[in-house]
């Protein structure tokens, strides 16, 4: 519904951000639920005053994460959509900046509040807070921010031509708050570590999901293509959901043997063979299985609904859906066996997987699935699936 908007018609460059903005939200809120669940199941939440620490450091830090990095997806999205077109619009440049800075900000702290309820209560209800919470905070992280992004892009848009004071404004004020953050980030020993160290995955994460944005805008932005712009949050966001929860249990499971890098029984296997990572007896092998095939039925279930409510430009035909679940399969086979080496292979590095690998492998999860969603379009074009099937 939201493409053919004005705000997404006239400044393109919003779908450029929305894989970026997603993946963000994804990636602070489920490194946010990775570390509180490990921290729950490591007896790190037992008291309140521990609670309170780790409740108030944390949303600090996700703030400051959020505002930065939305700054920055705003810059990537501009440059990207510069590039290719050759034209550079600066009241443009300055939307993008406030809609992807203000839907940061507001989406993280809202999403924040649910994730610390979602958590202490899995906790008292005695479910393990890994196999809830990240896959609560990718979908919701993706809901929310979605309606946000749109809601204020277009309010922006709305004031351009009357207010055009408005958007640097908003700008301002959200980066005017970060020092705020920083220092009650800095107060706790649990967030100062990752308020140093834990930019790199969370902004090359923002980058690879860009180039996907980069991907999605030029494939919806094509009349033929419209239909694929109601699969990419689906794709992405069940290929994220699951991968998040495989990264979250295997690192819970090495914590509970030790800290990042103490433990060489447990660390890293070089690259684990295919066969260790889905169809070993251990219990990491045995919950990749158990995700891997929850992809079809995942699938069918969103398909099944899309077609109910009339979403999208697409006639769900057989070939569209064999197409479709073969490029959801592929995406979600590669996450997993990326997860389990990369996780291992952080912790043997000495580094905290649930603040480095989920930013990483749900970046490259939304670039896998646009990449493979664009090219299962561009396939069923060709061999003649179109028209009603494929385009608007």
């Amino acid at each position: 519904v939201l493409q053919h908007w004005d705000v997404f018609k006239y400044v393109t460059e919003v779908f450029i951000l929305v894989p970026a903005l997603l993946g963000l939200k994804g990636n602070l809120e489920m490194t946010l639920a990775s570390r509180l669940s490990t921290a729950a199941n490591i007896g790190q939440m037992d008291t309140p005053k521990e609670l309170w620490r780790m409740i108030t450091g944390n949303m600090a830090l996700i703030q400051v994460q959020a505002t930065v990095v939305g700054f920055l997806a705003s810059i990537a999205a501009v440059i990207f959509g510069w590039i290719p077109d050759g034209h550079f619009s600066i009241d443009h440049a300055v939307l993008l900046c406030a809609s992807s800075v203000a839907t940061a900000f507001i989406a993280s702290l809202v999403l924040g509040m649910i994730m610390i309820g979602v958590i202490i209560g899995s906790r008292k209800m005695g479910i393990n807070p890994d196999n809830v919470a990240t896959p609560i905070a990718a979908s919701l992280g993706d809901l929310i921010t979605l309606a946000l992004l749109s809601g204020i892009s277009w309010g922006l848009y709305k004031e351009l031509e009357s207010k055009a004071y408005v958007n640097p404004l908003v700008c301002a004020f959200f980066i005017a708050l970060l020092p705020i953050w920083i220092i009650i980030a800095k107060k706790n020993a649990a967030t100062r570590e990752v308020l140093y160290s834990g930019w790199e995955p969370v902004i090359i994460a923002m980058a690879i999901s860009s180039v996907g944005g980069l991907i999605l805008d030029r494939t919806v932005s094509d009349p033929n293509f419209a239909g694929m712009a109601v699969f990419t949050p689906v794709i992405n966001g069940v290929g994220g959901n699951l991968v998040a929860v495989q990264a979250s249990r295997i690192s819970t499971y090495l914590h509970m043997s030790g800290m990042p890098g103490e433990n060489s029984e447990t660390a890293p296997r070089k690259c684990p063979s295919p066969c260790s990572t889905f169809f070993s007896s251990d219990v990491n092998s045995r919950s990749a299985r158990v995700l891997f095939l929850l992809v079809v039925p995942g699938h069918l279930v969103f398909l099944y609904t899309i077609s109910s409510m009339q979403g999208g430009h697409t006639t769900l035909t057989l070939i569209f859906i064999v197409f479709y679940m073969t490029a959801a399969l592929l995406q979600v086979l590669i996450l997993l066996y990326i997860a389990d080496w990369m996780v291992h292979w952080m912790w043997g590095r000495d580094l905290d997987p649930d603040n480095f690998s989920i930013p990483y492998l749900t970046a490259l999860g939304d670039l896998i699935g646009t990449g493979l969603l664009a090219l299962s379009f561009h396939v069923l074009w060709l061999i003649g699936d179109r028209d009603s099937d494929v385009g608007d």
